[in-house]
């Protein structure tokens, strides 16, 4: 090569193949995208600083993004000082001492607890007021099961997390015994524990309705449907994002030769990915739709990609935010960033 020759970039007949599977739905929830909204909401009325008690969501990106705008994050109501600014509850969910703290410090609150998870809250106090026994089924230290566990009376509820726990649970009461479920849990995940408290307490009563989030179900059975002959299925979400770690289960379970979890295009090994390769591309509930455009917008950078939509649900919820802030507008930039889009 002289001086003067230069690197043509490479061109649709010199870079490798690749095979772009896209899962619709992926990404934002619709409890998700009313949390966000709430924290951009209350930051557009009241200003900074808005405290958020715990993540919003599972996901660096959103927390960054609202740290940006203004929002303090938290672990505890005792880091946030009597200045009369809103405090806002995640979308997990809070048992029912820290509204209680917050009222009796006068503070002004915000519960952005995802409607799903609310309506688990309500299934489970109608166990109890129904004279049953409450078994939780669901991981133990997650967000959700902490607020879920902390809306009960102490000693009636008892948290299940796998078959082996069945066995060794022995109630005073068989008959009066009723469950319900972590809502980022598929059906898949939850048969093998459902079935066997079934058989061992025949009379256990099922939720009133169903517990599962219509979010983690068609998420996944996007990802069933995308996973047969993959090379690489990437699922992007927080590591702490349980709904996410399964969708990297349930890839590996039906099909896909291999399954990562990834924040950005960045941790993506693409010097892997060969000429020919078949990809195929989801994200968790709490991770933005900014996050996949990334990976895609890699990919066709240095691959020819031909692009596949495996779509196995339409989703049209919408979870309104309460009245004190409904009436406040908010931007076009405002909302790619409340949609994740931006």
């Amino acid at each position: 090569m002289t001086d003067t020759e230069t690197l043509s970039p490479p061109t649709a007949a010199t870079r490798p193949r690749l095979t772009l599977k896209l899962c619709e739905p992926r990404g934002f929830c619709a409890g998700v995208d009313r949390a966000i909204q709430i924290v951009v909401l209350a930051l557009k009325k009241y200003g900074a600083p808005v405290y958020v008690r715990h993540e919003i969501v599972h996901n660096r990106y959103v927390v960054d993004g609202l740290r940006d705008m203004g929002a303090v994050f938290v672990k505890d109501l005792d880091e946030v000082p009597d200045d009369g600014q809103p405090v806002v509850f995640s979308a997990h969910g809070v048992p029912k001492s820290v509204p209680a703290r917050a009222e009796a410090r006068d503070m002004f609150y915000l519960d952005a607890t995802c409607p799903l998870v609310s309506k688990v809250h309500k299934q489970g106090l109608r166990h109890v007021k129904l004279g049953r026994h409450v078994l939780l089924i669901g991981h133990a230290g997650h967000p959700e099961v902490v607020g879920t566990l902390g809306q009960l009376p102490p000693g009636t509820v008892t948290l299940i997390e796998t078959e082996e726990d069945v066995a060794a649970f022995e109630p005073a009461d068989p008959s009066a015994l009723g469950f319900i479920t972590q809502t980022t849990l598929s059906v898949d995940d939850t048969a093998g524990v459902v079935t066997a408290l079934a058989r061992k307490f025949p009379e256990l009563h099922a939720p009133a309705s169903e517990s599962i989030c219509y979010a983690t179900t068609n998420r996944q059975d996007a990802v069933k449907a995308a996973s047969e002959k993959t090379d690489l299925f990437i699922v992007v979400g927080a590591p702490n994002s349980s709904n996410s770690r399964r969708l990297v289960e349930v890839a590996k379970r039906f099909g896909a030769k291999d399954a990562i979890l990834v924040e950005s295009e960045h941790d993506i090994p693409w010097e892997t990915v060969t000429d020919g390769a078949t990809i195929a591309l989801s994200a968790g509930a709490s991770a933005p739709d900014i996050l996949v455009d990334g990976i895609i917008a890699r990919a066709r950078a240095d691959y020819e990609v031909s692009l596949e939509i495996v779509q196995t649900a339409e989703e049209n919820e919408l979870f309104p935010v309460m009245r004190a802030i409904r009436d406040v507008p908010l931007t076009p930039a405002d909302m790619a960033f409340v949609n994740g889009a931006a």
